[in-house]
């Protein structure tokens, strides 16, 4: 009897001792979710009860440099989603079948959507306000007032299609910046979301009595390019026909530049491509075979017109780059433009045991001043100042006139000048470069070359972009124009431009003569690769009135 009570009293103690242990693990646990995961937990409830629509803001407008034409802009669409939570269940089918039709989307995924235990489904994006508008009279007529959602959306819209398509770039589906300006400007470009938000149940149904908390959306600022609606239209006119007539397979592309200030008037690639149908075939010949072609040869053709060349292809510059020795030889005083009989060319030059010909060989030019050889564009001379300047002196030139860096122009895909490094360069590899031939730069890096010297020695950083247009105070804050340092004299500059002004009057540029106007000027010629019978042909030029 006594060993009875003992074994009793026991068993209770142990009892108490562990649901006394429970309770303290319990009031421990509590005492963890409420002291270290109070704060998470707080927040992920509210996100699980709290239904969140975005409201996506209007990308800023792009206008051309008089700010009269507009090149991009967004106009006002609307996106619709729904609750299934908050569509009664009797309803469902009637709603899919309405959102199917309207839409002409399929039938059952839509269903699905509408059936979904979950708080939203999108249903179609970006439609015009006239489709949705059937749909709100149709919500009316059914006493739908619940469930289904219509709010404000953008579309990206360029009212000129192919005009400055390169520079531009586009947008993808959910507005953000692709290619071009838009990539490069998409914090400025790309506002801020709103929303709209409301507590819901698990099931998406509303609780409380708050009502919906709209967070306006900010609008994008707007952008002002240095581009010219009116020179941009009429390069590109030219540049296809001459691109056409002179069939060349691989395109080409202009640059105009102001060398005063770095503003790009116009800066054109063919083939462009509509920026309102990026992803669309660009020529009649890709459109005959787009359906048959792999997704992989699709995506290669449309990166290859995307691609802005006039900016991230790398070419042989040719005879135009006697620009760059000319400037170099007159501002170290190894020459002067006008000395008669200073050089002599015989057909062609002696450089390392390498005979390196002049253009015209067969006929030399004979007794030459360095205006004489420009305009001639006589190679040996050339290679007589490179001799004279030295590969040291030469490459400082090269860095003063920015062609071993890139640009920095407010563009993406920027690519960079391909020079032999300086402690590897030879007497034949100097002898080649200095009438541009056994390098690569891209035209925009010899385009502000050459704007140095029309700048009257001063070199400007390129820009696309001239001014931001605040989406709320319409506050205009303007890019400033960067000046880098003095790359030659005035007077040589105004030496080089003399002589460049020759080249178009006596010489080799005669077809570039426009009456009215001072044209100075220098073609170039290189291969396009090694014997491969292709060939780039270009040509710099300066113009002022008279």
């Amino acid at each position: 009897m006594i060993l009875t009570k003992l074994s009793s009293k026991r068993k209770m103690r142990n009892t108490l001792f562990v649901c006394f242990l429970i309770l303290l693990c319990l009031i421990g646990r509590i005492g963890f979710i409420q002291f270290v995961q109070g704060s998470e937990l707080s927040t992920l409830a509210y996100e699980q009860q709290t239904l969140d629509r975005k409201i996506n803001p209007k990308r800023g407008t792009i206008y051309d440099a008089s700010r009269k034409e507009i090149l991009a802009v967004s106009s006002t669409v609307e996106t619709v989603t729904v609750n299934p939570g908050s569509i009664a269940k009797e309803d469902k089918e009637k709603v899919a079948k309405k959102l199917s039709e309207l839409f002409e989307l399929d039938y059952e995924t839509t269903l699905k959507k509408v059936s979904k235990r979950s708080s939203i489904e999108t249903i179609v994006k970006k439609v015009d306000k006239e489709k949705t508008d059937q749909l709100r009279i149709w919500m009316e007529e059914n006493n739908i007032i619940s469930g289904i959602n219509i709010d404000e959306d953008t579309k990206r819209y360029y009212p000129y299609g192919k005009v400055a398509s390169q520079v531009i770039g586009f947008c993808g589906s959910d507005n953000q910046g692709l290619d071009g300006i838009e990539a490069k400007y998409d914090n400025e470009l790309k506002g801020k979301q709103g929303s709209i938000r409301r507590h819901t149940d698990a099931k998406g149904g509303e609780i409380g009595e708050e009502g919906e908390n709209y967070v306006s959306a900010i609008d994008g600022n707007d952008l002002v390019l240095t581009i010219d609606f009116t020179i941009q239209s009429i390069v590109e006119k030219y540049l296809e026909e001459a691109c056409i007539d002179n069939k060349c397979t691989d395109g080409g592309n202009v640059i105009a530049m102001n060398p005063q200030n770095g503003d790009i008037l116009a800066m054109a690639t063919y083939p462009s491509y509509n920026l309102n149908e990026p992803y669309e075939p660009y020529t009649d010949e890709l459109k005959e075979t787009w359906d048959s072609m792999e997704q992989a040869e699709k995506t290669k053709q449309l990166q290859a017109v995307w691609r802005n060349k006039a900016i991230a292809d790398t070419y042989e510059p040719g005879s135009v780059f006697k620009l760059i020795t000319a400037s170099s030889a007159l501002e170290e005083g190894i020459t002067d433009t006008d000395n008669e009989g200073e050089f002599c060319c015989t057909g062609g030059i002696e450089v390392a045991g390498v005979r390196i010909k002049c253009w015209r060989y067969y006929r030399p030019h004979g007794s030459e001043s360095l205006r004489q050889a420009l305009m001639n564009s006589c190679n040996p001379v050339f290679i007589g100042l490179r001799k004279k300047i030295g590969v040291e002196k030469y490459y400082s030139y090269l860095r003063k006139f920015k062609l071993l860096e890139k640009t920095g122009i407010d563009l993406p895909g920027e690519a960079n000048s391909i020079f032999l490094a300086e402690n590897k360069v030879g007497p034949v590899e100097l002898a080649t470069i200095s009438f541009g031939q056994r390098f690569e730069i891209t035209p925009i890096q010899l385009a502000t070359a050459v704007s140095a010297i029309a700048n009257g020695g001063t070199s400007v950083k390129p820009r696309v972009v001239k001014q931001i247009i605040n989406s709320e105070t319409k506050e205009i804050t303007d890019i400033p124009v960067q000046k880098d340092e003095t790359v030659i004299s005035k007077e040589t500059s105004e030496k080089v431009l003399s002589m460049a002004e020759s080249v178009v009057s006596e010489g080799t540029g005669k077809n570039a003569k426009v009456a009215g106007y001072r044209i100075g000027g220098k073609t170039g010629t290189s291969e396009d690769g090694v014997n491969t019978n292709k060939y780039v042909t270009s040509f710099c030029r300066s113009c002022t009135n008279r």
